[in-house]
């Protein structure tokens, strides 16, 4: 925990140190104190360390001489030291034109976001400081910065589909992302790196998903094009290409996409079809999915694959998914008792509910039908899936009226 107070060109900084727990804060622990040991660099020059502590007790408070009041204070400079840093709200409101103008470095923007979504996660803070400091991000240029900022993005939209204002998290997703979406493009540039590319289908990807229009216009232009022979895609646009027109499909669109795995002549074409079917919206449609999954058209190895994708998608995939796994797991413990892929199909398909009697439903599944190479597997699952009701309860409504207000007109 960070906060701080000024005294003219000096600044006071009250540190303490606290166990974090994935699961939230535990008071009834006795916690040891830890020996950490405490960079701070300024936005006079955020690439240097301006001071170093040892914090070895519970609490301690650093004078920061020659510091101006409106220069920012960032802990853990290069994100090398091994704790997540909990930031008073003056703190962290003075850093986001760090973020906004690029002066904190990659790693630092970074790991700034990623250490506030966890904290939200365990509920040591509110989400909402997160979405303010994600919004902060419309500049981004680091394919890094974005791959994670994206990922925690689609945890959350994942917790939120259990709402009735999942598609006020799309219309937020889309305002993000669409700066750099339309920065990039959707053709390959002279000199671009590879990280260029894999940015362009990250972002793509995200926005067609997401229902940005323009996106899903160009999406299912350039597929039909692809499909007639006209102009075949690029394979680093195919992903998000495929994802978005199966999102926004029907079951038209997942004939062509069948059609399109079944004369692919290369496995890698297969999984990337494979991975992104489950994202077709209509429930009877999933059930084609799920059927497909299970078929000789797919490699018993790539049906996780398949799956995962659907319980992934949608708040109806999830439980078509779940049931499927109910309804056919001899076959499927049969297939991958012995392996990892087990495990794999567990935590792809029941990870993402976020209601306390799908935890007691999973766990007396698995009490009633062994899974003994996916035991903890299957702990860890409960244990998420309560950790998901807990912060949809803590959290959703401080959520949407964030949301609502993003929209809300200025008075």
């Amino acid at each position: 925990n960070c906060c701080l107070g000024n005294t003219g060109f000096n600044q006071m900084l009250k540190i303490s140190q606290k166990k974090f727990c994935a699961s939230g804060p535990r008071n009834d622990e006795n916690c040891p104190n830890w020996m950490v040991p405490i960079s701070i660099c300024t936005s006079e020059d955020p690439s240097c360390t301006k001071l170093e502590v040892l914090l070895d007790q519970p609490e301690t408070t650093v004078n920061i001489t020659n510091v101006a009041p409106d220069h920012w204070l960032k802990i853990n400079p290069g994100t090398v030291g091994f704790y997540r840093i909990q930031y008073s709200s003056a703190m962290l409101e003075s850093l986001l034109p760090g973020i906004r103008d690029l002066t904190l470095l990659p790693v630092d923007r970074l790991g700034l976001q990623n250490d506030l979504f966890s904290l939200a996660r365990a509920g040591m803070i509110s989400t909402v400081e997160v979405l303010k400091v994600m919004e902060a991000f419309v500049n981004e240029p680091n394919y890094t910065v974005w791959s994670d900022l994206s990922c925690n993005l689609g945890v959350l939209s994942s917790l939120l589909s259990h709402t009735d204002f999942h598609e006020d998290i799309q219309e937020f997703i889309r305002d993000l992302f669409t700066p750099i979406g339309m920065k990039l493009g959707w053709d390959s540039k002279t000199g671009e790196g590879h990280l260029d590319a894999l940015l362009r289908g990250l972002v793509l990807g995200k926005l067609g998903k997401a229902g940005h229009k323009a996106t899903l216009e160009e999406a299912r232009r350039r597929f039909k094009e692809h499909v007639e022979g006209k102009q075949i895609l690029p394979a680093d646009l195919r992903s998000p290409v495929y994802l978005t027109v199966l999102k926004h499909g029907d079951s038209t669109t997942l004939d062509t996409m069948l059609k399109l795995h079944k004369q692919a002549d290369m496995q890698e074409e297969k999984n990337r079809i494979e991975r992104v079917l489950g994202a077709i919206p209509a429930p009877d449609i999933i059930q084609r999915v799920l059927n497909f999954a299970l078929s000789e058209e797919v490699r018993p190895q790539d049906t996780v694959s398949v799956i995962g994708g659907v319980a992934g998608s949608s708040k109806q995939g999830r439980q078509a998914a779940w049931k499927l796994v109910k309804d056919n797991w001899e076959e499927l413990h049969n297939r991958y008792q012995g392996g990892l892929l087990i495990s794999r199909l567990i935590k792809l398909t029941v990870d993402g509910f976020a209601i306390d009697k799908m935890a007691a439903e999973v766990k007396s599944f698995f009490e009633s039908h062994h899974a003994p190479a996916a035991e903890r597997t299957v702990q860890q699952c409960c244990e998420n899936i309560l950790l998901n009701a807990a912060w949809l309860k803590r959290d959703a409504d401080a959520i949407h009226q964030y949301l609502l207000q993003r929209k809300a007109p200025p008075v």
